[in-house]
């Protein structure tokens, strides 16, 4: 996908309110080549997917060793609104707490003193974390209203064409 199209989709209201999101699902193939999909925190830095993740992650080895990954990120109303991702994924160590791990975990609802609390825990528990970088390759925004999953788009095409003749 050309990524003026990708940038032009990701910059629309409806993509970036579910790209300020705060947990996406990563779906992957495992080394024992089965497919995994899990929750997992992120942020949009404005080009990249950014999820953090522990240095003993099972999920690292196999996206080194397959480092493609769809992404989804999606509402839980009717109608569902979706923005899906695909790309590959970047991997490295910073050490102590990366600042978007902190960023990521700043939009749930803790008080203040919550706050202070959890961010000492987790300062305590990790001495470096990785990060999971993904820059997207392929994008669609699904709204059911303007755009639809493709095999609807094209039942109701079909449609249609039945009505017209």
């Amino acid at each position: 996908m050309d990524q003026h199209r990708i940038a032009e989709i990701l910059d629309r209201p409806l993509s970036q309110e579910l790209l300020a999101r705060d947990v996406l699902r990563l779906a992957y193939v495992a080394e024992d080549g089965t497919p995994r999909n899990v929750p997992i925190s992120f942020v949009w830095n404005g080009s990249q997917i950014v999820m953090c993740t522990t240095v003993n992650a099972p999920k690292l080895p196999s996206l080194r060793a397959n480092p493609m990954v769809a992404l989804t990120i999606d509402t839980e109303v009717h109608p569902p609104r979706i923005l899906l991702l695909r790309g590959r994924v970047e991997t490295d160590y910073v050490e102590g707490i990366p600042d978007e791990f902190l960023q990521i975990n700043g939009s749930y609802r803790m008080t203040p003193e919550q706050r202070v609390e959890w961010e000492a825990e987790v300062r305590s528990l990790y001495e470096g974390m990785v990060r999971i970088l993904v820059t997207p390759t392929w994008v669609k925004l699904i709204d059911f209203e303007d755009t639809l999953p493709s095999a609807v788009e094209e039942l109701v095409r079909q449609r249609d064409e039945r009505q017209r003749a």
